[in-house]
C-alpha cells in the first residue's frame, strides 16, 4: 500500500486534482474496469471509495485520481511517495459489463472523467465504436483528454464558459448526437445532476444508459446500508449491487437528498487544519 508516485493533475481556481500510484499487487491482479477500492489515509481517518483508474498487473500497481474537496481527500493529497495508506480494500463492486454493444457514447464530467477512462479502454478493446463527451467548467479543469482520445473514435469537449471545445453542457452534445444517429449504449459518470440529465435525454430514445453511482459509503461490503439507492422501486446498495445501475430507473431526487445528509458536518470538518 506504499505510494510510488504522486502527480498534481490540476491545481487551479481552488480545484486540486491529484493522482496517486500505489503498490498493491493483490488488488491490481484482480481489478476490472468499473470497480473501486475503499481506503483510509490514516488510522483516525474516515473510509472513502475511489474508482480504480488504471491497474498494472505486471508491476502490481494501481492508480487513483481524486479531487481534494474535503478533509479526508485533502489528507490523502498530503501524502507523498514513500508514504503508505493505513488501509486499502478492493477490488469492490461489480465490474462494468464489457462486451460488444456496437456504438457507445461515454459521458464524463469533472473528476468523473477519470472513472470512464478504464471503461473506455475496455469497451474499445471489445470492438465497440466509442464516442466520448467530456465536460468541465473551463479548459484548465479538463483532465485526461489525451488518454481518452486514444481510447475513442470521436471525442467532444464541452466547457461551461466556452474556453475550450464548445460552450455548453455534456448533455447538450448528447442530445445533438442522439438526434442524428443510432447508438446502442450510453455510459455516464460525473456529478449527479449531469448523470440525471443524461438519463433523461436518452430515455426518449430508449437507449440503455448505465451510470456509476458514488453514493454515501461507510462499510462498502453491504453491512451498513448507508449507500442505499432506489432503482425501479427496489432498494439497492451501490457498494455490492453497483456501482453501475440503469440510469432510467434511478430515483435521482432521493439520491441527491441522501448525498446532502452530512453537508453541514462536511463544511465544518473542511475548515479544520490537517
Amino acid at each position: 500500500m506504499k505510494i510510488l508516485n504522486k502527480q498534481i493533475i490540476n491545481d487551479v481556481a481552488g480545484v486540486k486534482i491529484t493522482q496517486l500510484d500505489i503498490l498493491s499487487p493483490d488488488i491490481a491482479a484482480k481489478a476490472q474496469a468499473g470497480q473501486f477500492v475503499m481506503l483510509m489515509a490514516s488510522e483516525k481517518g474516515e473510509r472513502i471509495p475511489l474508482t480504480l483508474v488504471n491497474t498494472d498487473k505486471i508491476k502490481g500497481t494501481l492508480s487513483l485520481i481524486f479531487q481534494e474537496a474535503g478533509f479526508t481527500t485533502r489528507s490523502l493529497g498530503g501524502l507523498n511517495p514513500g508514504d503508505s495508506l493505513y488501509s486499502l480494500v478492493g477490488p469492490l463492486g461489480h465490474p462494468t459489463q464489457i462486451k460488444k454493444y456496437g456504438k457507445i457514447i461515454l459521458v464524463g464530467g469533472g473528476v468523473g472523467i477519470a472513472e470512464i477512462l478504464p471503461v473506455a479502454r475496455a469497451l474499445k478493446q471489445a470492438g465497440n465504436q466509442i464516442t466520448t463527451i467530456l465536460g468541465s467548467r473551463n479548459k484548465d479543469l479538463l483532465i485526461l483528454e489525451a488518454e481518452l482520445k486514444s481510447a475513442s473514435d470521436q471525442i467532444y469537449i464541452m466547457t461551461d464558459d466556452g474556453s475550450y471545445g464548445r460552450k455548453g453542457f455534456t448533455t447538450d452534445m448528447l442530445k445533438e448526437l442522439l438526434s442524428k444517429g443510432k447508438y446502442d449504449l450510453i455510459y455516464s459518470v460525473g456529478p449527479i445532476p449531469m448523470m440525471k440529465r443524461a438519463a433523461l435525454a436518452s430515455s426518449e430514445y430508449k437507449i440503455k444508459t448505465l451510470v456509476s453511482l458514488n453514493a454515501l459509503m461507510v462499510d462498502a461490503t453491504g453491512m451498513c446500508g448507508c449507500c442505499r439507492v432506489t432503482v425501479f422501486g427496489q432498494v439497492k446498495f451501490s457498494c455490492v449491487d453497483g456501482p453501475d445501475f440503469d440510469g432510467h430507473g434511478v430515483d435521482w431526487e432521493e439520491l441527491q437528498k441522501r448525498n446532502k445528509v452530512y453537508s453541514i458536518q462536511e463544511k465544518h470538518i473542511c475548515n479544520l487544519k490537517i
